[in-house]
């Protein structure tokens, strides 16, 4: 089993796949993995819909020796003036495994007459609070997870976000924190603290009140619906792979605003910055095996049966010998930040948990990534090992009040793939785009599109003899790119407009 884990390490560490840091040695669809041989895709492959590929536009988007990117056309219009660019990878998969979404939709207030949920075929309702979503969804092992959650995702939330479109309209009270038994919001409003219903639940409503009761907003009641609404797809997805071959996983890194806040939220190793007055402002943090190296060496130390009985939860600088048993080894395990020394025993032979490092670090020698969603059949190389409990669809969610703050036509939010990054710093990212925007009128309808191109292009780099070099003759990015450019000036006053027309 160890030759076999050490064969597949190989591979993947020894760089025969350029830049494809979570890819697995082996595709879903197989027999290995539980494959799903002749059922049907649950949504069949395509760009995104915004932009509008013909069939010959669409075959065309596959080249891997130009590398076309793609972007909106000249006479389409994304909210917010977004602007968006892609480029498929240069040959590590057949097809552009990432997906993305932009879309504008509308939190409804129900009557309790006539409560139902919000149905996803309703998006052309306008009425309603609104809520611009946008979704980089970077898939790996096919691209059936991320088409299926560029699809979905948004609806869910949205749908979650209906429950409580009562409490939203009103962001300085704070929610009740218990609902009615049939958890319908449409009831008479109680004291904080009581339970929301017309009639008595239990005797509750003729206790008195707790005293120990935490305060919960708003904010961070949009936050947990997202958070929950990340594991509804995950559920969504395995349930749905009884019935349709949804290949691999994807990383998930989305954007919403909702009433003058920016909710984004990442599982996976994309990223979002905010760039403000030139000042870049982390938005997400990339979950791999290194940055989540104790959560998962933690797991398999609770529950060492994950492992197969061919792994070890203890981390070491390099693999060990046979005939360095019993000396002592520098180790670290779920524990420790920092490093000890202890003897080694038979059990610490085994291969490691987490192996590698940066890019090319490893969880059980297969995938470069801790979090996302799918990956629901994934197992260690030639093995029965499910890696999928090591696996977390939850995002992590960070908040920005676009209303505290004043913005230039300069100021933009930057949602990239992992392609994007891999090659281009944050400080070098914020620099380009604010560069190029000083050069655009700001009135141009092309601006944001035109700098994303540009920021996907410097990232590409160029074909040479040697692959695609970026102008220090360094690689380019081999993997596939996608970036939005969303600008932050102007859009209070747009949404607030927005918000008031569908209001009467």
């Amino acid at each position: 089993m160890i030759s076999k884990v050490k064969n597949a390490m190989s591979s993947l560490v020894g760089g025969i796949i350029p830049h494809g840091h979570h890819h697995h040695p082996q595709q879903h669809g197989s027999a290995q993995n539980g494959g799903t041989d002749g059922l049907p895709p649950r949504f069949p492959y395509s760009r995104p819909e915004f932009l509008d590929l013909t069939p010959e536009l669409l075959q065309y988007s596959t080249e891997h020796a130009s590398r076309p990117v793609i972007t909106l056309k000249r006479d389409s219009r994304l909210p917010w003036r977004t602007g968006y660019a892609e480029v498929i990878n240069a040959g590590k998969s057949m097809l552009n495994e990432d997906q993305a979404s932009c879309e504008l939709l509308y939190i409804r207030k129900m009557s309790s007459k006539n409560y139902t949920p919000c149905p996803f075929s309703s998006l052309q309702d306008t009425t309603g609070i609104p809520m611009h979503f946008w979704g980089v969804f970077d898939g790996h092992a096919g691209s059936g997870a991320a088409l299926m959650a560029s699809k979905l995702l948004q609806c869910i939330i949205r749908d979650r976000l209906c429950d409580v479109a009562h409490l939203l309209e009103n962001q300085n009270s704070p929610p009740p924190i218990c609902l009615a038994k049939n958890g319908s919001p449409f009831q008479a409003e109680a004291k904080k603290g009581a339970c929301l219903d017309g009639e008595k639940q239990d005797g509750l409503l003729d206790e008195p009140r707790f005293h120990m009761e935490k305060d919960i907003s708003v904010e961070s009641l949009v936050m947990g619906i997202i958070e929950t609404a990340f594991r509804q797809m995950d559920d969504l997805i395995e349930k749905e792979k009884e019935s349709f071959n949804i290949s691999g996983g994807c990383c998930a890194l989305i954007a919403i605003h909702l009433l003058g806040k920016l909710y984004v939220a990442n599982a996976g190793d994309s990223r979002a910055i905010i760039v403000r007055n030139s000042e870049v402002i982390p938005m997400s943090y990339e979950f791999t095996p290194e940055s989540e190296r104790q959560r998962l060496q933690y797991l398999g130390f609770l529950k060492p049966e994950l492992l197969g009985n061919e792994f070890t939860h203890i981390e070491f600088p390099r693999r060990i010998q046979h005939s360095e048993l019993g000396k002592k080894m520098l180790f670290r395990d779920h524990t420790m930040t920092g490093w000890a020394y202890k003897t080694i025993v038979e059990d610490d032979l085994k291969f490691p948990l987490i192996y590698g490092e940066g890019k090319k670090a490893r969880v059980m020698a297969t995938i470069g990534v801790t979090r996302g969603l799918g990956d629901h059949d994934l197992k260690v190389y030639n093995s029965n090992i499910h890696i999928k409990p090591f696996l977390s669809c939850c995002p992590e969610v960070k908040v920005y009040n676009i209303s505290e703050h004043k913005h230039g036509s300069d100021d933009v939010l930057i949602m990239g793939s992992d392609g994007l990054w891999d090659v281009t710093a944050d400080r070098d990212v914020a620099d380009a785009v604010s560069t190029f925007l000083s050069g655009r009128e700001p009135n141009d309808p092309m601006r944001y599109t035109s700098a994303a191109q540009d920021l996907l292009m410097r990232s590409r780099g160029v074909l040479k003899e040697r692959g695609w070099r970026l102008p220090n003759e360094r690689l380019g990015s081999g993997d596939d790119i996608t970036v939005f450019v969303i600008p932050l000036y102007g859009t209070v006053g747009l949404v607030t407009f927005e918000y008031s027309l569908t209001r009467v």
